[in-house]
């Protein structure tokens, strides 16, 4: 049940993005190319919805990208919700998204507690740095307790980063259907921590549907699955139920998608779409500038390192290196997927973003936060200006833009670089007992 304060702050929330779909905003808003792309514009899910009603096959152009699974779901609340019903739905599918992720955080807290807890057995002295005291009498023992527990205040944090994001308002105001990708996504990481098989390969295999790159989460959820076998053999027999479960559910629905359309041409126009990457329209990604300046027999190689840079070269690694703690490898695929996607937005960034207060015992290890902040800040407030500049007052050009992007990408990097060192940086303080203090003086561990 919720507590007036969280039904405070939902109510609160559902009240700002309602004021703003209905204000003059709303059309900047949905119009903006840092929010709205090829892949989640309402506009085109709308006249892609009207084409199917006249009997015109949506996929038969360049106009329409979603799955004929989403064109049913879009179809139908075209035709049956009204003008008010339909901002109430974006609204409502935000707050649930929130709820789930409080439900995510809820049950990580629980777990970064429980590995502590064993982890620590056999350590004599605990490091002062990873605990808080409960007593600052000098006169009385000093009684520790795991960090994890003091942390419990991240369990709110993060629906609030969600709610109260501007990147994710703006998103939820233009009306984009990354606010159902959105919804998916805490789905699967929900299920994920609690352990459902089922739900989750039907959760993410509906997200690779969509959005081909959500597939790596399959790989942190066979982890969170697997961490309980006790044999060997259990675990190569959940690793192979769980792949198996989801590439059937994922044929399944491809099928699916054929029934419904009676052809293949929506995997051009889906999957395709994102994998050739034809639409060269700016968007915050780093695909569009770099394959209009490209010679096109070049294109070919290109888009397939692009596409392997994104899909397949950190999945391994860092589930190697991760594997103790899937939910930050979750993260670190969520955050890899925003940035080099090949038509990514803010609702993207902003949902990885939300996800940061999990991590809050991290904070004191990093040490780009300041950095990062000035640079998305700046970013975000550089682009539409330069924008501007060069498509409205023919001052600047797209190397303006382009450079913007390039830096909110690099930004995007270092933050994500920066957590994964701290959470190294605090599993070899938290093994070793490293102390906080060297010589009676503040000391800080770097990696370098």
């Amino acid at each position: 049940m919720l507590s007036l304060k969280q039904f405070l702050y939902c109510s609160l929330a559902g009240g700002i993005r309602l004021i703003l779909m209905n204000s003059q905003l709303q059309k900047i808003i949905s119009d903006r190319v840092e929010i709205s792309t090829a892949l989640n514009s309402w506009k085109r899910v709308t006249e892609g919805v009207h084409l199917h009603n006249f009997g015109i096959d949506p996929y038969s152009g360049d106009l329409f990208h979603e799955t004929p699974i989403g064109l049913v779901f879009f179809t139908w609340i075209l035709r049956y919700l009204s003008f008010w019903s339909l901002r109430i739905l974006f609204v409502v599918a935000d707050l649930l998204t929130s709820w789930f992720l409080f439900q995510t955080a809820r049950h990580y807290v629980k777990e970064v507690e429980k590995r502590e807890k064993e982890e620590t057995k056999e350590i004599k002295k605990p490091a002062e740095e990873l605990y808080t005291p409960l007593s600052k009498n000098p006169t009385e023992e000093l009684s520790y307790t795991p960090i994890s527990k003091t942390a419990t205040s991240s369990v709110f944090y993060v629906p609030a980063a969600y709610l109260f994001n501007p990147y994710i308002v703006l998103n939820c105001v233009a009306l984009t259907t990354t606010v159902f990708t959105n919804l998916l996504t805490s789905l699967a990481l929900c299920f994920m921590i609690k352990k459902h098989k089922f739900a989750t390969c039907l959760i993410i295999s509906l997200l690779a549907l969509q959005n081909l790159y959500p597939a790596s989460l399959i790989v942190a959820a066979t982890i969170f699955v697997s961490k309980d076998a006790k044999t060997n053999r259990e675990t190569v027999k959940v690793i192979l139920t769980m792949v198996t479960l989801f590439l059937t559910i994922l044929s399944s629905f491809i099928y699916l998608s054929y029934h419904i359309m009676g052809n293949w041409n929506f995997i051009k126009n889906t999957m395709g779409f994102i994998l050739i990457v034809p639409d060269l329209r700016p968007n915050i990604g780093l695909y569009w500038y770099f394959f209009t300046e490209m010679f096109e027999h070049f294109r070919g190689l290109f888009i397939a390192s692009f596409q392997i840079n994104v899909g397949l070269l950190y999945v391994v690694p860092l589930a190697l290196r991760l594997r103790n703690d899937p939910m930050l490898l979750s993260f670190a695929y969520l955050a890899i997927i925003a940035i080099f996607k090949s038509y990514p937005s803010l609702g993207d960034v902003g949902f990885y973003i939300a996800l940061l207060p999990m991590w809050q015992h991290l904070f004191r290890h990093t040490q780009q936060g300041f950095i990062v902040g000035c640079f998305m800040l700046f970013c975000t407030v550089f682009a539409p200006t330069v924008w501007h500049q060069w498509i409205y007052s023919c001052s600047a050009n797209a190397n303006f833009y382009f450079g913007v992007t390039l830096a909110f990408a690099i930004a995007q990097i270092f933050l994500l670089t920066d957590v994964l060192f701290a959470s190294v940086k605090r599993e070899l303080a938290l093994k070793s007992g490293i102390q906080n203090e060297v010589n009676g003086n503040n000391a800080k561990l770097v990696l370098e």
